[in-house]
C-alpha cells in the first residue's frame, strides 16, 4: 500500500482527502489511500514518517509550508525561489529516506491569476505574509506584476499595516488577495480587516480559501461589484500537479 497524506495544524477544513480517495477510487488505484496528519508542532514530521513507512508523500498546509524546508534534502528552484514548499516527496531507502520539496500552489495560482486577468500592468496587495502569500508573490514576479505585501504587524519586506490602507491605495492597486486563513471554515465570519467601502467593480478579489465558496472576503467585493474568485480552482490544478510528482518523480 502506497500511504499519501495532507500534514497542518487543522485540517477540518481540508478538501485533500476526499479529493484523492475519490481519484484513487475513479482510476481504480486499489494500493493507494491518502489520510489527513494533524500535527502540533512541525519537528512531529519526522516522527511521522517514521511511525508510517509507507508514506510517500504529503501536502503541507498553514502553518508549515515555510516551517518544513529545514527538513528537506532536495528543494526545487521554482520551491525555493517562492520561498515555501507545499508538497513533499519521501523516496525511501534502505538506510535513509531522502525529503524532497515542491511548490505546486505556484502552478494553480498562475492558472487562476491567467484566466481572470486581461491587463498584467494591474498592482496588487497581497494580504498576509506566510507561505502562501509567497507562492503568489513568486507568480506575480513572473507574470511582472507589481505588488506589495500587507500584514498585522511591521516587517522588513511589509509595506502596509492594515490600518494603512486609505481609499488612494485601494483605488491603486486593483488586484487584491488573500492568503491569510481568515474566513475559513469553521470561522466563516471572519475577514481580513481592509476598507471594503473602497472597492469598486475594477476590482479583482482572489481568495485561496475554498471553503466556505463565498468567504466575507469575497462577499465584500461581490457587494461592491467586484469581480471574486476562490481557492477552489487553484487547488485542483495543484492537486493534479501533486499528483504528477507523486508518480513521476
Amino acid at each position: 500500500m502506497r500511504l499519501f497524506g495532507l500534514i497542518g495544524q487543522s485540517l477540518s477544513h481540508s478538501f485533500s482527502e476526499r479529493y484523492f480517495k475519490q481519484k484513487f477510487r475513479k482510476e481504480g488505484l486499489t494500493d493507494c489511500d491518502y489520510r489527513n496528519f494533524e500535527i502540533p508542532t512541525i519537528e512531529d514530521f519526522l516522527e511521522l514518517i517514521k511511525l508510517f513507512p509507507e508514506l510517500r508523500g504529503v501536502n503541507v498546509t498553514i502553518p508549515y509550508k515555510r516551517q518544513i524546508m529545514k527538513f528537506l534534502d532536495f528543494i526545487d528552484e521554482k520551491a525555493k525561489q517562492a520561498g515555501a514548499v507545499n508538497v513533499v516527496l519521501i523516496k525511501r531507502y534502505a538506510h535513509k529516506n531522502i525529503l524532497k520539496g515542491y511548490n505546486t500552489d505556484t502552478y494553480g495560482f498562475e492558472s487562476t491569476v491567467l484566466n481572470v486577468l486581461k491587463d498584467t500592468s494591474v498592482k496588487a496587495l497581497i494580504l498576509g505574509t506566510g507561505g502562501a502569500a509567497h507562492s503568489v508573490s513568486y507568480v506575480f514576479r513572473k507574470l511582472g506584476i507589481e505588488y506589495e505585501y500587507v500584514s498585522r504587524i511591521s516587517q522588513i519586506e511589509v509595506k502596509f499595516l492594515y490600518q494603512d490602507l486609505t481609499e488612494r491605495i485601494i483605488n491603486e492597486y486593483k488586484l487584491i488577495v488573500n492568503t491569510t486563513p481568515l474566513g475559513m471554515y469553521p470561522h466563516t465570519s471572519a475577514a481580513p480587516d481592509m476598507p471594503y467601502e473602497y472597492l469598486t467593480n475594477e476590482h479583482i478579489l482572489i481568495d485561496l480559501i475554498y471553503n466556505p465558496p463565498l468567504t466575507k472576503f469575497l462577499e465584500y467585493g461581490k457587494k461592491a461589484g467586484s469581480t471574486v474568485i476562490n481557492g477552489q480552482e487553484m487547488l485542483i490544478k495543484q492537486a493534479e500537479k501533486t499528483w504528477e510528482i507523486f508518480c513521476t518523480r
